[in-house]
């Protein structure tokens, strides 16, 4: 195993860090958007403000995505349990003003050698696809 670092590409939000940071840092807000979730992928999903628990198409056992460290305004830390590797995320946030906030995605996971390079670039441009999302995200319309 070797312990592997993936960073998305910088992108820009027009909203403020705290209302980012409001949204990310509690999962129960998935409940909103819980319908664009693909059912075939993805089912018996228990949300709570600190863990989601779900069962994946192709893993054949539960995973646990639970949020492990919380800085105000600027960083939600994530942890799964239940996946074939050690992996940690994180998403940063630098407000730069109230209409302009940066996000960065960031992963850290123990990738057998023998598939990190099939899954690297399918790492980044899933960052970087997850990262452009989240910089489009409607933040200020969620209270």
């Amino acid at each position: 195993m070797s312990e592997s670092k993936y960073e998305s590409k910088i992108t820009s939000s027009p909203c403020s860090a705290s209302q980012i940071y409001r949204v990310l840092s509690d999962l129960k807000n998935i409940e909103k958007v819980k319908d664009l979730i693909p059912q075939d992928k993805i089912q018996e999903m228990e949300i709570d403000s600190d863990y989601i628990r779900m069962k994946v198409d192709g893993l054949g056992q539960k995973i646990k995505i639970a949020i492990i460290d919380r800085i105000e305004n600027d960083t939600v830390k994530f942890g799964a349990e239940g996946i074939p590797m050690q992996a940690n995320f994180w998403i940063q946030l630098k407000e730069v003003n109230p209409t302009d906030t940066r996000i960065k995605l960031t992963v850290k996971a123990d990738i057998p050698m023998m598939f990190k390079f099939m899954l690297e670039k399918k790492m980044q441009q899933g960052l970087d696809q997850a990262a452009e999302m989240l910089a489009q995200f409607p933040y200020s319309q969620w209270q």
